[in-house]
């Protein structure tokens, strides 16, 4: 019994708001929680098969060249030592999210520091350790390219990433009002809690694998591309994830590795990554350079902007940091030039870093736009206002709904923008006052889930989507219950298995409106199968604590149902309202800041965000991702930055020691604001992603208030003391 839905259409019916029972959008805490706080969630590396080997990987250390051989031998001959791998099945580097194929493979040929070219085998982790500290490698080095802002690079414009409309240099000569300046992002880490880890074993042909992965749907099928098998053979299982951040939505080395070694091996092999090998050998963010050009009149309406932005890649890679993603459509100008320029570097593989695209592009566009707001004398929230477009302005397309206007007024209002003080002092501190637009992209994925209502009131879900902490078992939890009046404490959501319903997966923010439409509509379907056994109307039926209540009509679900459970398969595809409407979700930030007027150092000292994104399915996980964003914006602002030796590529800060991500200490107490939103463009539901769109401008929203505190623009990112010093006024 199925439900399949394609989004062609609007869907305006409201059904959730129909239920009424109390379930959906409320603070329900995590029915995973308990499990997770005290230690018997098993993540990828605490589920131990009896006989498990460990595994080590081993990695290059120039950035270009061949591996010409290996001393195995010596390796061999050490304690407990079972194996040495290598070869032609190897990953180069990680799958791109959503690849659905094997990345590119070898461990030959190398192309970055770091890069995995061998995996020692042992009988315990340490012993494995020691064997790759010891396995000589044979390198010949060859020509690399490490330094990205060299003048000689060789430049790729692709002809579909650059678009032109109207005379942007006339519009920049004529305007009353101006703002051409560079801006530049360094590369990120996704830094998750849970490094990068897979345990396989091998039951004849058939592999079950344990990883820490985001996407089972493209991971399985990535999986058995690159170990040349059937896809029917693989079996993989995350049911915890410890973070992801699109650092794992594609396979990594560690799991080909691992699943290698335990077919050659006939034993469980686990090989888990170091915090070290998770920056060097998994993605980053790339690194940006940002051109933007914003003219505008007298009013400070915008006539002009332009941006074109540089990013870096490894060889043999499509991805592109898609920078100016939403430059097109977040504000006004008849004249527009967009641009996306990628050089090739022997560096760690760029890919989706949470918010790609967004999370760097929109951080440059908005300390563009308060640099306009101050040469124009107008206020940065009002600037805003005057320049929302009534259609997408790169191609004339309606909005499926435009919520920036309010999420501004109700962040200036939360934050108190209008009586705030500018350029006052506290002691030392200079302090000041910033904000900022946000805006993500909205969409979907295909995404299958299984809902199976039993004859003594309880309920099942099953769908292969997986939680990377941002609460998927409370959420598809609270959908199924609110439509099927069934009490969570009587559901049981299964997920993070690849042997049940294909989902989206996490990533790209669809997650949550993905794989809850499909359950969503799998309700509905068991819905009407109970509405047309009690002769009534879908719409005319109460289901609540196992009674089924229609026309006057209540009837125990035992009675209905009989003896046999009823189960149905939701199924949702997107279709033309992604093509039809543009669709995005909006935001805005306020944030106080401090800065030392001797040290430069800098604090921020209260933020707010205001976000809608349609439909809130539960507001205590909606308003925990908008605050990890945050956090995360403050740590692209003021911290966080991998830094590359320019002479061999080598990633200096690889650990936590060194790239710094905010601490308590550098967080405040952050407060969010959801603005109510309905979207029936977006899903049956109505709802949009939430995941990302809290780190969209979060970092330009801080860097605004340092220069509202002590004059200093900080284009250069992040903001720290030597980029501050020097422009502080004297004491």
């Amino acid at each position: 019994m199925d439900a399949h839905h394609v989004m062609d259409a609007p869907d305006h019916r409201n059904r959730l708001d129909d239920m009424a029972q109390g379930i959906l959008g409320t603070t329900m805490d995590r029915p995973d929680g308990p499990l997770k706080v005290t230690g018997t969630a098993t993540y990828a590396h605490e589920d131990h098969p009896a006989g498990m080997l460990h595994g080590v990987l081993v990695r290059a250390t120039v950035p270009r060249g061949t591996l010409d051989g290996t001393h195995d031998a010596a390796v061999l001959a050490l304690p407990g030592v079972r194996r040495v791998l290598h070869g032609d099945r190897f990953l180069r580097n990680p799958a791109q999210g959503t690849a659905n194929e094997a990345p590119v493979q070898g461990s030959r040929e190398i192309f970055y520091v770091g890069q995995p070219v061998a995996l020692v085998v042992a009988e315990t982790f340490e012993q494995a350790r020691h064997g790759a500290q010891r396995l000589v490698l044979q390198m010949t080095p060859g020509d690399a390219v490490t330094d990205p802002t060299a003048d000689d690079i060789a430049v790729e414009r692709d002809p579909d990433e650059q678009s032109s409309m109207g005379d942007l240099d006339k519009a920049m000569k004529d305007a009353a009002f101006s703002v051409d300046q560079t801006y530049t992002t360094p590369g990120h880490t996704s830094a998750a809690m849970e490094p990068h880890a897979a345990v396989a074993w091998w039951d004849g042909d058939k592999l079950t694998i344990r990883a820490s992965a985001q996407m089972l749907k493209y991971n399985k099928n990535e999986i058995a591309d690159s170990l040349g098998i059937d896809v029917r053979d693989v079996h993989m299982l995350a049911p915890y994830v410890g973070g992801g951040f699109g650092g794992k939505l594609g396979i990594s080395p560690e799991a080909v590795a691992a699943a290698l070694a335990a077919r050659d091996l006939g034993a469980p092999v686990s090989v888990a990554m170091t915090r070290r090998q998770v920056s060097e050998a998994t993605m980053r963010r790339s690194e940006t350079v940002q051109q933007i050009r914003l003219a505008a009149d007298a009013d400070g309406v915008l006539t002009g902007i332009g941006h074109v932005a540089r990013v870096s890649q490894l060889e043999d890679e499509d991805y592109a940091e898609p920078v100016t993603q939403a430059t097109p459509f977040l504000y006004r100008g008849k004249n527009r030039e967009i641009g996306l320029e990628l050089v090739r570097v022997n560096a760690t593989c760029a890919g989706s870093v949470r918010a790609p695209g967004e999370a760097v592009g929109l951080t440059a566009l908005e300390i563009a736009m308060d640099e306009l707001a101050v040469a124009a004398g107008i206020d940065p929230v009002e600037l805003r206002r005057r320049n929302i477009p009534e259609v997408d302005p790169s191609d004339d397309k309606p909005f499926s709904s435009h919520t920036l206007e309010a999420a501004l007024d109700d962040g200036a209002k939360a934050f108190g923008w209008d009586g705030r003080k500018t350029k006052t002092t506290d002691g030392d501190w200079l302090v000041g006052s910033g904000m900022s637009s946000a805006v993500r992209v909205n969409m979907i994925g295909e995404s299958h889930a299984r809902v199976t209502l039993n004859p003594d009131g309880t309920l099942l879900i099953e769908t292969d989507m997986t939680d990377v902490g941002t609460g998927t078992y409370a959420i598809l939890t609270q959908i199924a219950g609110e439509m099927l009046g069934v009490t969570p404490d009587r559901i049981t959501t299964v997920l993070g298995d690849s042997d049940l319903p294909e989902s989206a997966g996490s990533g790209g923010s669809w997650g949550a409106s993905s794989a809850g439409s499909s359950v969503f509509l799998a309700c509905e379907r068991i819905r009407q199968e109970i509405a047309k056994t009690l002769d009534c109307d879908e719409g005319d039926l109460t289901l609540k604590d196992g009674i089924a209540t229609a026309a006057n009509r209540q009837v125990p679900l035992a009675q209905v149902l009989g003896d046999a459970p009823l189960t149905s398969t939701g199924v949702i595809e997107p279709g033309k309202t992604s093509e039809a409407v543009r669709q995005a979700t909006f935001g805005a930030f306020f944030a106080e800041v401090g800065v030392h007027r001797v040290t430069g150092e800098v604090r921020v000292r209260r933020m707010h965000g205001s976000f809608a994104a349609g439909r809130i399915l539960n507001a205590k996980t909606a308003r925990s991702q908008c605050l990890g964003g945050m956090t995360f914006g403050i740590g692209m602002a003021l911290t966080e930055a991998m830094i590359f030796d320019p002479r061999d590529g080598r990633l200096v800060n690889g650990d936590f020691g060194e790239y710094h991500i905010p601490v308590n200490a550098d967080v405040p107490q952050l407060t969010v604001n959801f603005v109510h939103e309905r979207d029936p463009w977006a899903n049956p539901m109505q709802a949009k992603g939430i995941g990302e769109l809290g780190i969209c401008g979060a970092g330009a929203c801080v860097l605004n208030a340092i220069h509202d505190a002590c004059g200093v623009r900080v284009r250069d990112l992040p903001a720290t003391l030597d980029r501050i010093l020097d422009g502080l006024p004297e004491v």
